[in-house]
């Protein structure tokens, strides 16, 4: 007789090989055939188990749109080999390298720009105008929208109030968050990228600062996540109106822009500035 965390499991797995089938299509990959992994490894080697998430999503850049789809972390969690993430998703990872190579076999055409080879300073300019940008438009809407849905759907689903709570902690966070960096570390870091000299800083070394700012990362992820599991994934009850509706997709896009927001400053942003301060 099966357990209820074998049954939870299972699911879990139908759940993922469904995505995984939604993502081929939604990519444009003709049906194939099974080819055994050590036969696709000769044909791309950069995509090997035994490098973490965080690597593959900074040297394959549709890395991230995979990743999302299937639910691994590859910001804040990204320093795991991809066997072992692979493995607490309950995903084979056999699967997941195949949906890795279609999503670069089929970039030929609109690839996102390679910010690991960016000048510094526009990287900066990228983050500030795409996620920050966003960020301060987004959060105000989302707030008022789900002042709305807890007013008429509040008392028949109290978990809406846990997403009430801790979005509006992560709204707080990350309003000193975007402050701190825009007005001190990205114009250190962007002074140094000139190559003119930054003088003495308030802070000391470059580190300080990033390590700070990646400590405020892993609190906002760690928010998405209570908000994802009082939602169960943003699933819709059977009752929810259009704005209910609206407010989880919107949830759902914000947590993607951040997790994208947050992938680009730990993992190409902070390493290269950090490297750049050594020289």
């Amino acid at each position: 007789m099966s357990t209820i965390s074998d049954q939870l499991m299972l699911a879990e797995h139908k759940q993922a090989r469904q995505i995984l089938a939604e993502l081929s299509a939604l990519l444009g990959a003709a049906a194939q055939p099974e080819i055994p992994l050590a036969f696709e490894r000769k044909e791309n080697m950069a995509i090997t188990t035994t490098k973490t998430v965080r690597e593959l999503a900074v040297e394959l850049p549709h890395a991230t749109r995979v990743f999302e789809k299937l639910g691994i972390d590859y910001c804040c969690g990204g320093g795991r080999p991809l066997e072992e993430a692979c493995a607490t998703a309950h995903i084979a990872v056999d699967d997941v390298v195949r949906a890795l190579e279609q999503s670069t076999g089929n970039s030929a055409s609109g690839n996102p720009r390679d910010w690991n080879a960016a000048p510094l300073g526009e990287l900066v300019d990228h983050i500030v105008s795409k996620h920050h940008t966003y960020v301060k438009a987004e959060v105000p809407r989302l707030q008022a929208l789900m002042t709305k849905v807890i007013g008429v759907h509040g008392k028949n689903h109290p978990e809406l109030e846990q997403v009430h709570v801790a979005f509006c902690e992560l709204a707080g966070e990350l309003g000193g968050h975007l402050m701190k960096e825009e007005q001190i570390l990205f114009p250190y870091i962007k002074q140094m990228a000139g190559g003119t000299g930054c003088g003495p800083s308030c802070f000391g070394t470059v580190q300080n600062p990033i390590h700070v700012m990646m400590l405020e990362h892993d609190s906002a992820g760690e928010k998405l996540r209570e908000m994802r599991e009082a939602t169960q994934n943003y699933a819709l009850p059977q009752d929810a109106c259009v704005s209910y509706s609206t407010l989880f997709s919107a949830l759902v896009e914000f947590e993607q822009d951040l997790h994208q927001h947050i992938h680009v400053e730990n993992n190409i942003l902070f390493p290269r500035a950090i490297e750049l301060e050594s020289r």
